[in-house]
């Protein structure tokens, strides 16, 4: 029958999963057969969403990160040589890691970090992850030295590298301030002391008042520390109130003189 005919000759469309990647990717090379590309992308995609996963617990939303694992396997199809034999997985995984932390060192990082410390630090990060997930508990940082063939400072200085990644309000609540309500990091932020430049003051007119006469320096101190009153001062010395005003004038002159031009001769 004619019907019968026709559907012998149509060929069956093989499913993006079951068709041979080595198939798809030389239609797609050779030929530029975008469908192929698309059967491709359908395959592996499931890889680039695992490995966006690794970077879960990170503050970057997963869809951003699923978007830059896509981007990795799209760069990693271009560039992938099907001629050589090998299996087109052990090719993408480290591009698409490459193209992922590069996205974390260029714009994830939320204060500037040198580029060598933060290669070093996402590796270290990953090592976390990976020694965590393996023993079930998080490795110290000798541990993690001896992982990566690193000294251990080198792992500490990437451990507090790490935690310039993220930013913390001033306001959000500090760690194990539960019981402060209201503690936040602002709290620990201290502020101006209206009485710090009173001692450098004190160090200067300390450092002059013994080119002053014994006597000026009693009136200076009564006036001025004990807050006596010019006709107090006067009583308690057995001079007039006039000629405690005179010296109280000389001797603040005086102190001006010395502490303006400390070289200058009495």
């Amino acid at each position: 029958m004619p019907g019968t005919a026709v559907a012998a000759s149509t060929p069956r469309t093989t499913p993006a999963s079951t068709e041979d990647p080595r198939e798809l990717f030389l239609r797609w090379q050779r030929h530029g057969d975008h469908a192929a590309r698309e059967a491709l992308v359908t395959r592996f995609m499931p890889l680039a969403r695992s490995l966006a996963r690794r970077y879960g617990r990170s503050s970057e939303p997963f869809e951003d990160l699923l978007q830059v694992a896509s981007l990795g396997l799209l760069k990693a199809m271009d560039r992938y040589d099907v001629e050589r034999g090998h299996p087109f997985q052990s090719f993408a995984v480290p591009t698409i890691l490459g193209e992922m932390r590069r996205y974390f060192r260029d714009s994830g990082w939320a204060v500037h970090v040198p580029r060598g410390a933060q290669e070093r630090a996402l590796k270290v990060r990953d090592a976390q992850e990976r020694i965590a997930n393996e023993r079930g508990h998080a490795p110290t940082a000798n541990q993690l030295a001896e992982y990566l063939e690193l000294d251990t400072e080198e792992v500490i200085d990437a451990l507090q590298a790490i935690q310039a990644y993220d930013t913390v309000s001033l306001d959000a609540p500090r760690p194990g301030a539960e019981g402060d309500a209201g503690a936040a990091y602002v709290d620990l932020i201290g502020g101006e002391d209206e009485r710090y430049e009173l001692v450098e003051l004190d160090a200067t007119v300390s450092s002059v008042l013994g080119h002053l006469p014994p006597r000026e320096r009693l009136i200076l101190k009564m006036r001025f520390v004990e807050d006596l009153t010019q006709t107090a001062i006067a009583e308690r010395i057995g001079i007039s109130q006039m000629q405690v005003s005179r010296l109280l004038r000389r001797s603040l002159d005086r102190l001006r003189a010395l502490t303006h031009a400390p070289g200058e001769a009495l």
